[in-house]
């Protein structure tokens, strides 16, 4: 694999009333094409600047960010993403809120073709015949499906996950972190998944990325082998138990609770 996204030396801030607030200060990271990075860190650290940046947002006040080869200057409709709010349109059907993007997506799918692929994408996720349903008659983890199949329908090369599995209950959110993987086997995309949960980044996650405190650099990279599907008893082996304690231990040391010549 090559790496599809890079980020190099980014260093970026926000102004303030007080002035320049650092939140990304020579910030490196490496996704191979096919990937799944989680990145994990502080509250505050920069994660969701980073997403930002990746999808050509916002622009970093200093170094660069590559996709496929180019450097990113502006929005590009190649990235797709999905929040902690769905953000699904009430006065739209299921089917509507999903083929939404591919009406604003140049040469994207339209009419039954835009259908189909939605129709196709719902069922992926378990939400076979509620197209016709209103956002309000879905639970909260069927809303953020049709959310996540909103994001993939104009079929994106990067997939941008911030959060998206926070506000829900923990039965559904092992459960939607079980239907990523099986999207994954399906629909061919590169993802970045923002969260504070390390478990569901070392289940989902290929790679993990550790960001320091504000302003944030790469503190720690975390490489996961995956070779089949894991399943949620692959949380509770000894091998599983001791990445999350390196993780928790890096966390800590972000921080500040733990020095860094304490890392193993």
């Amino acid at each position: 694999m090559s790496p599809l996204i890079k980020i190099k030396d980014v260093r970026h801030a926000y102004e303030t009333a007080s002035g320049p607030l650092p939140v990304l200060d020579g910030l490196d990271v490496t996704v191979q094409e096919g990937g799944f990075c989680a990145v994990v860190g502080p509250s505050g650290c920069g994660k969701s600047t980073l997403t930002r940046l990746v999808a050509g947002l916002m622009h970093p006040d200093a170094g660069e960010v590559w996709l496929h080869g180019d450097l990113v200057k502006a929005p590009r409709s190649t990235v797709g993403m999905a929040f902690q709010n769905p953000v699904l349109l009430e006065w739209r059907t299921i089917l509507q809120n999903v083929t939404l993007p591919l009406e604003i997506v140049p040469d994207g799918l339209k009419g039954a073709a835009a259908k189909e692929r939605a129709r196709y994408l719902l069922s992926l996720v378990g939400l076979d015949g509620f197209e016709d349903k209103r956002p309000s008659e879905l639970s909260g983890g069927m809303r953020q499906r049709a959310s996540l199949c909103r994001a993939l329908v104009h079929q994106p090369e990067v997939l941008i996950l911030d959060e998206p599995f926070g506000a829900l209950d923990a039965f559904t959110r092992e459960d939607l972190w079980q239907t990523m993987h099986q999207v994954k086997e399906s629909e061919p995309f590169t993802a970045v998944l923002i969260t504070h949960d390390l478990r569901e980044a070392l289940f989902l996650g290929d790679q993990v990325v550790v960001l320091s405190g504000r302003p944030a650099r790469t503190q720690y990279v975390m490489d996961i082998p995956q070779t089949t599907r894991p399943t949620l008893d692959d949380l509770y082996t000894a091998e599983a138990a001791e990445r999350l304690a390196t993780l928790r231990h890096q966390i800590e040391i972000a921080q500040g609770r733990a020095a860094p010549e304490e890392a193993s």
